[in-house]
């Protein structure tokens, strides 16, 4: 299968445009699995929850309806992220929609920063979707803090761990190698590129460097720090479900479970 991800600069607010826009870029390469950063369509720096809440959309929204219609056309699969409203409770979330017409969804469980001020954490726990050719699994930007995160998401049996993302700090894109090394999966990470600076004093800048990594620790694809860009790579996903590191180690079946704290 081919894997893709997709890097640009959204105008805040402008959801129309910045769907119009990652949609766009992937029409100029080809996927089966495309991810778009965290917040593609709205932007991410909110001024408050009340803004971040008028921005917010269901999973009947304009972004999961709009990719989810574009998955049928373009016969792939699209993950993003977009704020989730669900009652009174406001999600950093992420989807994962195909040309079968189903959508399932992600909710950052690592919120960072500001975020606590924003959203709710993630009340449903990691998820994986087996899409035909492989299981993607998803996480969202500040998960990739947590080894825990793509850890949970090869045990629950994740080939492919799609990372929507809003990347400012620097260590993400060379951190994800070792997730995907010490997992032997593939792992996609989407980022965005450009400035935000809505809040008086609080300059984010957005590193880029969308990576793709494979479960042996090779750099597969990367985009640049500040291109607009859509990227693929063919990958054998039957290489993420092969765990053994050498003739006589296994990942999983090496684990000392008994001995590992979770606490």
């Amino acid at each position: 299968m081919r894997i893709g991800v997709v890097q640009f600069f959204p105008l805040f607010g402008g959801v129309a445009r910045n769907i119009a826009r990652a949609v766009g870029l992937v029409r100029e390469e080809q996927a089966d699995l495309w991810v778009l950063p965290e917040l593609f369509a709205t932007g991410y720096q909110f001024m408050d929850r009340r803004e971040a809440m008028r921005l917010a959309e269901g999973v009947d929204g304009p972004t999961v309806q709009t990719l989810r219609s574009k998955a049928r056309e373009m016969s792939c699969w699209f993950c993003g992220g977009f704020p989730e409203v669900d009652g009174q409770r406001l999600y950093n979330s992420a989807f994962l929609t195909g040309p079968d017409g189903s959508v399932s969804v992600y909710r950052k469980m690592h919120l960072f920063d500001r975020e606590k001020e924003i959203f709710d954490p993630g009340d449903r726990g990691f998820v994986v979707v087996d899409i035909g050719a492989a299981k993607v699994g998803m996480m969202i930007c500040f998960d990739w803090v947590f080894p825990e995160s793509v850890r949970t998401l090869m045990l629950m049996g994740a080939d492919v761990v799609a990372h929507p993302s809003n990347l400012v700090l620097p260590h993400c894109p060379d951190a994800m190698k070792t997730r995907a090394l010490e997992n032997r999966v593939f792992t996609a990470t989407a980022n965005r590129v450009g400035v935000e600076e809505r809040v008086p004093g609080l300059r984010l800048e957005f590193i880029g460097s969308s990576i793709i990594y494979g479960p042996g620790g090779q750099r597969l694809a990367c985009a640049g720090r500040g291109e607009d860009c859509a990227l693929s790579v063919e990958v054998d996903v039957l290489r993420a479900r092969d765990k053994r590191v050498t003739a006589r180690n296994d990942l999983l079946a090496d684990r000392r479970v008994t001995f590992y704290r979770s606490e």
